[in-house]
């Protein structure tokens, strides 16, 4: 009997921390590693940029996040099909992805709508809550349509979201991309520069858990009990009537009048 409750009380904590949210964060980044990724910004190629950029950021990741690692068109130069899971999704995988970027090549196409889908698949995003954040410096190459997969994806995940950030896009490459994270609910955010691609990081990959509701105020103490007193209401005395009590009953002597003083 005493296996059998234990056996239940893990199916209760099991059920309880997925059913509110308690269970640690799994995400899959995906690096555009295609040729375009050798264009300068600042005098500085933008792989340099992305690969520092993420070495800072998950440095500062929940130890108990589940990371993962994707990138595309970074083993063969004109191919579609070049898409890999590097890293799968683990805890602590933070020196993994950041060794993963640092000895990667640039050299391929952009299937960035076939990368988001596999990485979808890949974290069971049908079963399980599911994030995926893609760091593009290009549109789709390939003929995959970005805005449809989004649909597709929030219709038939159980809790899927896209984060795209669009790093050195323009304001209007920006817009043609931006519909993949918002048909999913997720944030498109447009980094420039360096600093601006670190703090897109922060906000989609290290972004802290939701903050505990505050406890409840304690109930204010009740107020002691005040003691009661029954007091006998004062009786007034008529003339030649009966002895005045007063709150405690006790008799009091009436005070002669002055017509009784005069008959004495």
């Amino acid at each position: 009997m005493a296996g059998l409750a234990r056996s239940v009380a893990a199916a209760i904590l099991l059920l309880s921390t997925t059913t509110f949210g308690f269970a640690a964060n799994k995400v899959i980044i995906i690096l555009d590693a295609s040729g375009s990724m050798w264009a300068q910004i600042d005098g500085k190629p933008k792989l340099e940029i992305a690969r520092e950029s993420l070495r800072t950021v998950l440095q500062s990741v929940p130890a108990d996040d589940e990371i993962g690692f994707m990138a595309y068109g970074h083993r063969q130069k004109g191919s579609c099909e070049d898409i890999e899971l590097i890293v799968p999704p683990q805890a602590g995988s933070a020196s993994a992805i950041s060794a993963a970027a640092d000895s990667m090549k640039f050299l391929g196409k952009t299937p960035l709508t076939a990368a988001v889908k596999q990485a979808a698949e890949a974290l069971k995003y049908t079963e399980d809550k599911a994030t995926v954040v893609l760091i593009t410096d290009g549109l789709e190459t390939c003929g995959g349509d970005p805005c449809a997969l989004g649909k597709e994806l929030k219709e038939t995940g159980v809790a899927f979201t896209a984060d795209v950030v669009g790093f050195g896009l323009t304001a209007d490459e920006g817009r043609q991309i931006a519909c993949l994270a918002e048909n999913t609910g997720g944030k498109y955010i447009q980094a420039s520069d360096e600093k601006a691609l670190q703090q897109a990081l922060v906000e989609t990959v290290a972004a802290p858990a939701p903050a505990p509701e505050p406890a409840p105020a304690p109930a204010p103490a009740p107020e002691p009990a005040k003691p009661e007193f029954n007091f006998m209401p004062s009786v007034a005395m008529a003339e030649g009537g009966d002895p005045i009590t007063d709150g405690n009953a006790r008799s009091i002597k009436p005070r002669p009048t002055a017509r009784a003083a005069i008959r004495s």
